[in-house]
């Protein structure tokens, strides 16, 4: 019996994938868990429209976040926080700080997706890296500063 996931089932398929399962599994199983749907002729052109759709949103988000990685490893970041004398800070830059001077300049960043392995605590210079579609990446230039009269 062909069936249309309406989920993602281990080891049978994705959401929205059409699969042939064994008539038993379908009736007893998937179709009562609310799993899958019977693949009839309508629901089937139904699904393939809906991922024409989907491959169309992937490919305009793709290519919003190829402009937008180039965007911001265009620009540089700066960050003022206080410092010791010996240019440890008092704390750390965290991936919410970058975010916030990041979104200062026009970009709608969520913190999440800033790729930093530990939080920042010496002044320096550093590259970010920041995941922004699924093989998109972009390296943000930052400088981390003390600020003006904080340093002792």
């Amino acid at each position: 019996m062909e069936v249309i996931l309406k989920e993602d089932v281990e080891k049978l398929g994705e959401m929205g994938d059409i699969v042939d399962v064994a008539d038993g599994y379908a009736r007893n199983y998937l179709l009562p868990m609310g799993m899958a749907v019977e693949a009839t002729e309508g629901r089937v052109q139904q699904v393939e429209q809906l991922k024409k759709k989907r491959q169309k949103r992937i490919a305009e988000s793709r290519k919003q976040a190829e402009k937008k990685a180039q965007a911001l490893e265009a620009e540089s970041f700066e960050i003022a926080v206080k410092a010791g004398e010996q240019g440890r800070l008092f704390g750390s830059v965290t991936t919410q700080d970058i975010a916030e001077e990041v979104e200062k300049k026009g970009f709608e960043i969520d913190r999440k997706k800033i790729q930093l392995e530990d939080n920042i605590k010496d002044l320096g210079e550093y590259k970010v890296e920041l995941k922004l579609f699924e093989d998109i990446t972009a390296q943000l230039s930052l400088t981390v500063v003390a600020k003006e009269g904080e340093e002792e």
